[in-house]
């Protein structure tokens, strides 16, 4: 199967949100529609996404990026690409499509003067844990956070 990667656009908002939502379900398609419609609206450099394309215009996939200066676990320089999310539909997974996607964002760092791409997943989540080291990703620390409420103290 043909499949091509390009810049995500407007016209791919719906077919990319119904992506999304497969990957992060605590939202709908139509709230992650209009999230990336204010993205794409901002016209932001610091932000990147690309999709997968079959021979048909389906899009099957896609990725999605941010150039991060703040400090990123595990990385040594400033800026980094940094991997916000990614995603390819069932019947296309381990075909390279998340290889190809990873490779796009790779470039666009590098063409913004990156030299590290970095991401994180769930420590739970074994398929995301797998797929990261499948694509050349290392293992650089493993993090718990932790939160406590604080409280209003009386007189």
């Amino acid at each position: 199967m043909s499949i091509t990667i390009g810049r995500a656009g407007r016209q791919h908002l719906s077919a990319w949100a119904a992506l999304r939502a497969e990957l992060w379900p605590d939202e709908g398609a139509e709230q992650h529609r209009d999230e990336l419609a204010d993205v794409l609206s901002a016209g932001s450099d610091r932000d990147f996404a690309c999709v997968a394309l079959t021979a048909e215009g389906v899009c099957v996939g896609f990725a999605e990026a941010a150039l991060r200066t703040d400090y990123v676990n595990g990385c040594e320089t400033s800026p980094v690409v940094f991997l916000e999310g990614i995603f390819v539909a069932e019947p296309h997974r381990r075909s390279g499509i998340a290889r190809r996607l990873c490779r796009a964002v790779e470039d666009w760092g590098r063409a913004r003067g990156c030299s590290e791409f970095a991401s994180d997943a769930a420590i739970d989540n074994a398929g995301s844990l797998a797929l990261h080291r499948a694509l050349g990703f290392v293992e650089t620390e493993r993090v718990v956070y932790f939160r406590k409420a604080v409280g209003a103290t009386g007189a």
